[in-house]
């Protein structure tokens, strides 16, 4: 699985897909909606490939009962804001939404941007976000069960829309859990998002790889997405077949500077990006 093989194949991934950065303009702290709209300006203004949120309903870091806004009604606006970027969510609570109406809320929401979206998903695991909206929190394996439900529900419903969406909008998947979760971005995804240090990602690329091989697939379809791990590792995991760092920021002030600093470097040592994912 760790063989030289798999190396190749993974600098192949690498030094095939165009290095991309995105943002994860993360909805908390931000009293004022102006001031995440204007995060979204600036970053497309700075050359940003990807501009994510995320899909919870209270802050995760900071005052617990701090300022938030919700996910998908702000992609809808952000749609109609851009106009190059990609935008989408890191990523959406696999049960907080009838999966049929999510994939309409996702095919309008493609129609509204020009086919720029991608539906990120994954099994939810924010207790608070369960218990204040009246969502059954259940355990680990009943979340990844309904996620694996409802993905293909999800698609499913995408293929019966009327328009139907401007491109297969791509569906990427977060988590690392190595028997199911992988096992549904082998089945589902066009890109996993994944969590851990270089080793880690090494690892579960492996049995992503496996998981692969049981369903038909080719490992080199799933674009593989990380955190900003900073300038420093970033050369290590394009190596390895990553091909798309995301950067966090938080309100109220959404400081760029970080990004900034990736997308420099992406621009000394990549190929320029392409739009979307081929």
């Amino acid at each position: 699985m760790m063989g030289e093989d798999n190396h190749s194949s993974r600098q192949e991934r690498g030094m095939t897909r165009p290095v991309r950065i995105g943002v994860q303009l993360q909805p908390q702290h931000a009293p004022d909606y102006g001031l995440i709209r204007d995060a979204v300006l600036r970053s497309e203004d700075a050359g940003v490939d990807i501009v994510f949120n995320w899909d919870h309903f209270y802050p995760l870091t900071g005052d617990p009962d701090g300022a938030h806004f919700e996910c998908w009604t702000m992609l809808g606006a952000w749609a109609e804001q851009t106009e190059r970027v990609e935008i989408g969510a890191l990523v959406t609570g696999g049960g907080y939404r009838n999966p049929d109406l999510l994939a309409d809320m996702a095919r309008t929401v493609d129609h509204i941007s020009g086919g720029r979206l991608i539906l990120g998903i994954g099994a939810g695991w924010f207790e608070k976000d369960y218990d204040q909206f009246g969502y059954d929190f259940g355990t680990p394996g009943s979340r990844l069960k309904l996620l694996g439900e409802y993905l293909p529900r999800i698609t499913g419903r995408l293929a019966k829309g009327n328009p139907p969406p401007t491109r297969n909008i791509p569906v990427l998947i977060g988590g690392g859990g190595e028997k199911k979760t992988l096992r549904l971005v082998a089945e589902y995804a066009d890109v996993w998002h994944s969590f851990g240090d270089r080793e880690t990602h090494l690892r579960k690329s492996g049995i992503l790889s496996d998981h692969c091989a049981d369903v038909g697939r080719n490992p080199l379809e799933v674009e593989h997405s990380v955190p900003w791990p900073g300038l420093e590792n970033a050369a290590d995991l394009v190596a390895d077949g990553v091909s798309l760092f995301t950067v966090g920021v938080s309100g109220p002030d959404y400081d760029l500077t970080t990004l900034a600093e990736a997308i420099a470097w992406r621009d000394d040592n990549t190929p320029p990006a392409l739009s979307g994912l081929a």
